[in-house]
């Protein structure tokens, strides 16, 4: 009895010896498939990427890889002071980091030495910044240079007047007004780091309650997404814009009125504008970047009305 107990242990033994062992062997070869699955993964995505990039470049005239190890090229937009065009990532707009090792909403940062000195340069992303989806799009002129005193209203947390801040220069203020006390919270907490910026927290539709800290400025940018938009910048003119000085107006079409087609609502906007001292200079829809919007830029002319 005993030597039976005893073979049933061993058979017992080598069995769950045996089962365990290739289970383990069943493991690993699971395991190298998964790794073999996944490198072929990441090298067929991989090939997918610059075959892409091989495309954009061939339309664009250039050849090659947009390799990220290649020394990146910065140069002044030929059209725009204070913006800049970072030619190996896809010709994106930079502006000039004014707090340099900060970032505002998580953007990509760029560094370049140049007689010694590093600059750093802040990507300007289109998708989070209508007046930068403007700019890519085609605008002629956007009024905003070195020294431009501008009234931005409805600033938000403060995305794109963080680059229009750096391109007015540290000396020249920027009026940023928000209606939000929680997004209010982040414009300050921006125009701390940033001392041209003067944050105010009220209402565009009723400008005389910052009338005594708001001076006469050059250009006014609005991006309210309000149905009655066009009123609240034209009486926020009448305040604080100087007799030629230029407007900005980004439209939200469903904002204004989503009943009818998005065309008509910018059509009806620039009539209405005619009518109120507006003198409408260039128009451009914000698409792929913004859906149904359009960046209108004008000048105010006391006394115009068509």
């Amino acid at each position: 009895m005993k030597i039976f107990s005893f073979v049933r242990r061993v058979k017992r033994f080598l069995n769950k010896f045996y089962f365990s062992t290739k289970i383990q062997k069943f493991a690993a070869m699971g395991k190298e498939k998964k790794v073999e699955k996944r490198q072929k993964n990441e090298q067929d995505a991989s090939g997918k990427k610059y075959k892409k990039i091989r495309e954009q470049n061939k339309r664009r005239g250039t050849s090659g890889y947009a390799s990220s190890a290649k020394k990146e090229v910065v140069t002044e937009h030929p059209k725009f002071e204070n913006i800049f065009v970072n030619k190996n990532k896809m010709d994106s707009i930079m502006t000039t980091n004014m707090v340099p090792g900060t970032s505002v909403y998580n953007e990509k940062r760029t560094s370049m030495t140049k007689n010694g000195k590093t600059i750093e340069f802040r990507h300007w992303n289109p998708y989070r910044s209508k007046l930068a989806a403007g700019i890519v799009c085609g605008l002629d002129d956007i009024f905003i240079k070195k020294g431009t005193k501008v009234l931005y209203l409805g600033a938000a947390n403060g995305t794109t007047l963080s680059h229009v801040s750096e391109i007015v220069g540290e000396d020249t203020m920027i009026y940023a007004v928000e209606f939000s006390v929680r997004t209010g919270r982040d414009l300050i907490n921006l125009a701390m780091k940033r001392k041209n910026i003067v944050p105010i927290i009220a209402d565009a539709r009723n400008p005389s309650a910052y009338r005594m800290l708001v001076p006469l400025v050059d250009t006014i940018f609005t991006d309210v997404s309000q149905f009655d938009q066009s009123r609240i910048v034209m009486e926020n003119a009448q305040y604080f814009l100087k007799d030629g000085g230029n407007i900005l107006i980004s439209i939200k079409a469903s904002c204004v009125d989503s009943s009818i087609p998005a065309d008509q609502v910018f059509a009806n906007e620039v009539n209405w504008l005619k009518k109120n001292e507006f003198k409408p200079l260039e128009q451009v829809t914000l698409e792929p970047y913004e859906r149904n919007h359009a960046l209108l830029v004008g000048m105010f002319k006391p006394g115009y009305k068509k």
